[in-house]
């Protein structure tokens, strides 16, 4: 799970967050498209290679999105 004290982690999920659902509410992706974004980040984190904290850190990050996608907390219906 993300960890709550780490100000950029939490600063970059808030942006990439409301960037998504701009380009969402704006019809210039559909909920399709922004899910295919999810699913690739999630992809690429679950498999990244690394030290064994860097993987990790990487299975935290790919919870994360998969838990958003799972959850439907990014998307929303315009």
């Amino acid at each position: 799970m993300l960890d709550q004290q780490d100000p950029a982690g939490m600063a970059a999920l808030s942006i990439c967050e409301a960037l998504l659902l701009a380009l969402q509410d704006r019809n210039v992706l559909p909920e399709r498209e922004i899910v295919g974004i999810l699913r690739d980040a999630a992809e690429t984190h679950e498999n990244a290679d690394g030290s064994d904290s860097e993987r990790q850190l990487h299975a935290a990050t790919a919870g994360l999105i998969n838990e958003i996608l799972e959850e439907g907390n990014l998307t929303r219906n315009s």
